[in-house]
């Protein structure tokens, strides 16, 4: 197990020397500036890796590049931009950046509605109701026709949950919903958030699969060309939200996209916390299924009130995914490969180490390093336990 961790650049508020203290070798990053859209110069992709060399690491995995909306939709400038996209992963190849994350969902990168559920020993971690985001929906939001994409239950529960609510708690609803990342999306105001909603009428299921099939098949010369693996993140939450489609949310997503792009550059980033998001997802058998297409991995774990109600594990290794299970097979896999692959702990607690640092929701430095040593651990033990791995 290659050991990785996501960093922000130099606005992050974790430092390349914590980093590297956390026993890391591989880091994740990306040039924040850049829009999508733009180009990545060569120049800028260099200076980034070299802070990281400086600092005892390597800049192995990007995460991510993001897909411009107009790519997404087909429509406006995305010729241009799909240009733009190849020429950005060649400038990566050249200065031996080969493994690429990205994700395709319309809008919003990933959704939670708590970006600070305290658990029992006060730390906190983010979760998720799909309760509070049926009923920012409907009664804040007020997209026009809401109503009709929600059952009869989920509609009656939403609205005494909103009717319930303090105005502090509604707000805090809606900041989770929208706060945007560095890299994705910027934060939106509702008003924003409709337009963006509204440039995908028109755009179902299938229209949007095929829209990311051909965007995956136009770059596969680029990837074959420069050996670039472009591992794909699964939809997070794993179904639709906001009238949105969701087209990479379980296995039958990923084996029709595989079917359909045969590069076998194209991929898939294995996160154990968003395929986890449904109950119906089985994260140890998709990854038996695509072994040989996982470039990249999120380690994490949720726990479960009910379902569609969850929050980030107290411990990456307990939860709904079976970890142990899952480490197995993939040090069986990097046995098989003959060589690491880079896997991150995603999603770490807000703990108190991090009270007074800006830290950005889920990537705090105390909760992640826990979540790597927690990690770390296992592989030993079952390194130690299955002579020969």
């Amino acid at each position: 197990m290659k050991q990785g961790w996501r960093w922000y650049g130099d606005a992050d508020a974790i430092t390349l020397k914590e980093i590297r203290q956390a026993g890391v070798t591989d880091v994740v990053a990306a040039l924040y500036e850049r829009r999508p859209g733009e180009v990545w110069p060569v120049a800028e992709i260099k200076a980034r890796a070299k802070k990281v060399k400086d600092a005892g690491m390597t800049w192995s995995v990007v995460e991510s590049v993001p897909v411009h909306e107009d790519i997404k939709k087909r429509t406006g400038d995305w010729k241009r931009y799909v240009e733009n996209y190849k020429q950005t992963l060649a400038n990566l190849a050249k200065c031996g950046i080969k493994t690429v994350c990205y994700n395709f969902m319309p809008v919003l990168d990933w959704t939670r509605s708590n970006l600070e559920y305290v658990l029992p020993d006060g730390s906190s971690c983010l979760g998720y109701n799909e309760y509070e985001v049926a009923a920012f929906d409907m009664f804040a939001l007020r997209r026009p026709g809401a109503e009709k994409d929600y059952d009869a239950k989920t509609r009656a529960r939403a609205r005494r949950l909103w009717t319930k609510y303090t105005a502090k708690e509604r707000m805090r609803v809606q900041k989770s919903i929208l706060t945007g990342l560095p890299g994705t999306v910027d934060d939106l105001t509702p008003a924003e958030f409709l337009r963006e909603l509204k440039t995908y009428e028109g755009i179902d299921d299938r229209r949007l699969r095929e829209n990311m099939y051909a965007f995956l098949n136009e770059i596969s010369p680029t990837l074959d060309k420069y050996g670039v693996d472009m591992c794909i993140h699964p939809d997070d939450p794993p179904h639709p939200i906001f009238g949105l489609p969701r087209i990479l949310s379980n296995a039958a997503d990923i084996r029709e996209m595989v079917r359909r792009c045969p590069s076998k550059h194209v991929g898939l980033t294995l996160c154990t916390g968003s395929l986890g998001g449904s109950l119906a997802n089985d994260e140890v058998a998709i990854f038996r299924e695509f072994a040989k297409r996982v470039f990249f991995c999120h380690f994490r774990n949720l726990e479960y009130e009910e379902d569609g109600v969850f929050h980030e594990s107290r411990c990456h290794l307990v939860g709904k995914t079976d970890l142990p299970a899952l480490m197995l097979a993939f040090l069986k896999e990097e046995k098989r490969r003959g060589k690491g692959i880079v896997v991150r702990p995603d999603h770490g607690r807000l703990m108190e180490i991090d009270k007074g640092r800006n830290a950005y929701c889920g990537y705090s430095y105390g909760g992640r390093l826990v979540g790597l040593a927690e990690l770390r651990g296992l592989e030993i033990g079952l390194k130690y336990s299955h002579k020969g791995l």
